[in-house]
């Protein structure tokens, strides 16, 4: 299922959809009757695989839906699929972005030998279209990072490897933004957390629709010009791995979000290094997912 958070003209309801070709299906009033569905997607995750079944049976089946349950796509307005709990960043989890890092970022020119973690707040949370924040005040090296999000579907801890994916409830895409200069004290939070640095979306395909997760193709353009192209089987820890090793200390909940690390092409390595602006447009597309498109806005003083 392609599973999306949207709202219709000028209400700003928040309405629970899925993707059936070139249609949204409002999926509260679509399966009136037949199907109880949550309105908000965290309930719908949090709701299990039972539910989850019976409406994968029931997009798969129908063939007429009722009167106003159907939208076009370039009707709607997509948002952030959900608000996560939490957003844990996987860094250097790419051997290229490895190199690249430690000529242009000072990182170690070794390759980690266990994931490098850091954490985004809620508020860092953006959708598709909406501004990426550029406060000149705060950074002139806003810098981009298209990264394969693991949004997990159940409690997860002490999960071995073998049984990792088992927890996954689907994958979508995440816009790592970093304000290089914001680094302090060899911690990134400043760098990575602020209000909207993390752009999310456009949906959220569940992991039956993926299949395998390492065999996805990443692309990031800047105002059409492409800056990242590397795929989720170059993976230093694959996905397994990062839930084994975050929940060995920490409890995953239902809607958290793993961003899996970024691939070689950040604007930092490039030669000169080069940087967000405001005016800039940056598209991350991932094979089976789609492309999250946010323009980059000034904000501040500057």
């Amino acid at each position: 299922m392609k599973l999306i958070t949207f709202t219709v003209g000028g209400d700003s309801t928040l309405r629970l959809g899925a993707i059936v070709g070139e249609s949204v299906v409002e999926l509260v009033p679509a399966l009136a009757g037949r199907v109880e569905v949550p309105s908000r997607m965290i309930d719908f995750i949090l709701a299990g695989p039972a539910l989850h079944a019976s409406v994968r049976d029931a997009l798969s089946s129908t063939e007429v839906w009722p009167a106003g349950t159907t939208h076009s796509l370039a009707a709607v307005t997509l948002h952030a699929p959900l608000r996560p709990g939490k957003v844990i960043g996987v860094g250097l989890n790419y051997v290229e972005h490895v190199e690249e890092s430690s000529r242009s970022l000072d990182t170690a020119k070794e390759l980690p030998d266990r994931p490098v973690l850091f954490s985004k707040p809620a508020t860092a949370i953006v959708g598709p279209g909406q501004p990426i924040r550029h406060n000149a005040s705060l950074t002139a090296q806003l810098d981009w990072e298209c990264e394969l999000a693991v949004v997990i579907g159940r409690e997860a801890l002490g999960v071995s490897e073998s049984d990792a994916l088992d927890y996954v409830f689907g994958y979508s895409i995440i816009n790592d933004i970093s304000a290089r200069d914001q680094r302090r004290g060899g911690q990134w939070f400043f760098s990575k957390g602020q209000d909207s640095y993390a752009p999310f979306g456009p949906m959220i395909v569940t992991a039956d629709e993926i299949g395998d997760p390492h065999t996805l193709q990443l692309r990031l353009t800047v105002n059409g010009d492409q800056r990242q192209n590397g795929n989720s089987r170059h993976m230093l820890f694959t996905i397994p791995t990062l839930i084994a090793d975050i929940t060995s200390g920490m409890t995953l909940e239902p809607g958290d979000v793993i961003a899996t690390g970024s691939p070689q092409g950040v604007g930092a390595a490039m030669n000169p290094p080069t940087f967000l602006q405001p005016g800039d447009v940056v598209e991350c597309t991932i094979e089976g997912i789609g492309t999250l498109s946010n323009p980059v806005v000034a904000v501040g003083k500057g």
